[in-house]
């Protein structure tokens, strides 16, 4: 597999990703995540792609995921504050938002998360309490449940996760 950033030509099969994506969690017990609000929107997935922050995944040449990533310091503003827990530290970090796959390959979620741990070796991410399928991942590559965060688009709290080599 190969990662590589979106560009606009990839933005209809990232939508139908991200749609597929909706009906997955729904039918896997997280309706709420993505589904009340059609999430993500393809405004926001411009806008990712217009900054360089929008990655796809392709096997054997055609696009079997998407993710959203940047790094640096504090680049995540609603991971400031963090209840029941804490960060394992304040170092730079990368962040990883709506990663999503079509389902027909597997190893997607596998690939992006470690092409992201190579870009920096301290990474962040959340979920939403019911998105057992991520759960379940991010503690197979390592992650630590680290506390809850809240996020701007609704009101659902989200676990927060860390992993890092330090």
């Amino acid at each position: 597999m190969n990662i590589r950033n979106s560009t606009e030509a990839d933005l209809p099969r990232i939508m139908e990703i991200y749609a597929h994506a909706r009906e997955y969690m729904a039918s896997h017990g997280n309706p709420n995540q993505w589904g009340g609000t059609n999430w993500p929107p393809e405004a926001l997935i411009r806008e990712d792609i217009k900054l360089g922050k929008s990655f796809v995944c392709e096997a054997d040449g055609a696009v079997a995921g998407v993710f959203y990533f940047d790094k640096g310091k504090d680049v995540e503003p609603t991971y400031r504050v963090i209840e029941n827990g804490e960060w394992l530290n304040d170092e730079p970090y990368g962040v990883i938002h709506r990663i999503a796959s079509d389902g027909a390959v597997k190893g997607v979620g596998v690939c992006c998360f470690d092409w992201a741990f190579e870009q920096i070796p301290h990474l962040r991410a959340d979920t939403h309490p019911d998105n057992l399928t991520m759960q379940n991942l991010l503690t197979k590559l390592g992650f630590e449940m680290r506390g809850i965060i809240h996020v701007e688009e609704d009101n659902y709290p989200r676990y927060a996760y860390e992993k890092t080599n330090k």
